[in-house]
């Protein structure tokens, strides 16, 4: 079947750094899903794993954490699925990818697609979804157990990311909160506050002084998607005390001290931990996406992407992660169909 694949870490500029192969059909075990992957999406981690990664000798690393596709055979144990049903789903980070033809991936991570979204546009929904679900909602920082004191609301830093652009829909349609982005363009400002910030402060300034200007008080929450350590002093002068702080990267340090005096916690999330360590509540993740496609469907929210690339090959990908790793992405880039 075809691929696409890293071989060893390599720039994006180099054209071995992804490439079109050849690999063998996947196996699927009594849990899995066999499907055909009709459509998928880029994220940050694909730019960090082929980056980094050291595929074993010989054996290429295919990437790949978002797909939309049609089941092909479903394993022995599995339940709910049956060939020919349209899928999405997210995938779990030590298994082959979704940049293939055909994945094998764990049934309990994985729901029918929305009805009344393309493949394209459904398929820029999962990994930011359950990020944003998991994190920001309900399962770390827990917004509906509400800090004394503090303003009812949420800073997310990163607002114009997939990541964040998700986060601000799903927050607005499921939560209470006074959604506060930042984003510093003209065209992330726009897009945040389509996706339904009520207010919207520039992360390139600084962000404690901004937020207090509002008038809304100290905020709850905060989730900050990048850059947490550049931010870190102004997150801790700007939340309330007992306040939560959520963060998804992979800073090289972060000088956790200053969040003793106001007592804060701090959340790190990492959406596949659930199905890296087979969790006892790992059928959770299909129960968010069941509920995402739900949302999707009823108009509740969109679509997060912003751009098509083409057909799933190596020189497309390559144009993705490019544009990932240049900073200027908008929400989610997407890409259809095999040459």
């Amino acid at each position: 079947m075809k691929a696409i694949g890293t071989t060893r870490p390599l720039p994006v500029s180099d054209p071995r750094s992804l490439q079109d192969l050849e690999v063998p059909e996947p196996e699927y075990g009594a849990h899995d899903l066999l499907v055909e992957v009709q459509a998928i999406s880029v994220n940050p981690v694909d730019v960090k794993v082929r980056a980094s990664a050291q595929p074993e000798a010989g054996r290429p690393r295919i990437l790949g954490w978002d797909a939309v596709g049609r089941v092909r055979a479903v394993g022995s144990q599995v339940q709910g699925f049956q060939p020919g049903d349209r899928v999405f789903y997210a995938g779990q980070i030590d298994r082959p990818g979704s940049n293939a033809q055909l994945q094998a991936v764990d049934a309990r991570i994985v729901a029918h697609a929305p009805q009344k979204l393309d493949d394209e546009d459904a398929v820029a929904l999962p990994l930011t979804s359950l990020t944003a679900w998991e994190t920001t909602l309900f399962d770390r920082l827990r917004v509906d157990d509400a800090v004394p004191g503090a303003a009812n609301a949420l800073l997310v830093i990163g607002g114009a990311g997939g990541v964040g652009s998700i986060t601000v829909q799903l927050a607005r349609a499921l939560t209470g909160l006074t959604v506060i982005a930042t984003a510093s363009r003209p065209e992330t400002v726009e897009w945040v506050k389509k996706m339904g910030a009520h207010h919207v402060v520039d992360h390139r300034q600084p962000l404690a002084p901004q937020v207090a200007a509002l008038g809304i008080g100290a905020p709850a929450f905060v989730f900050s998607t990048t850059h947490t350590d550049r931010y870190v002093g102004d997150i801790v002068e700007l939340i309330a005390p007992q306040g939560r702080i959520a963060l998804i990267d992979d800073p090289a340090a972060l000088d956790v001290m200053p969040l003793k005096r106001k007592s804060l916690s701090l959340h790190w999330e990492l959406m596949f931990t659930r199905p890296l360590f087979g969790t006892a509540d790992i059928q959770r993740q299909q129960e968010i996406l069941r509920e995402v496609a739900r949302l999707a469907d009823a108009g509740t929210i969109v679509t997060t992407r912003t751009g098509s690339l083409g057909t799933i090959n190596a020189a497309n990908l390559r144009k993705a992660h490019a544009l990932l790793e240049s900073g200027k992405a908008i929400g989610k880039t997407t890409l259809a169909g095999f040459d």
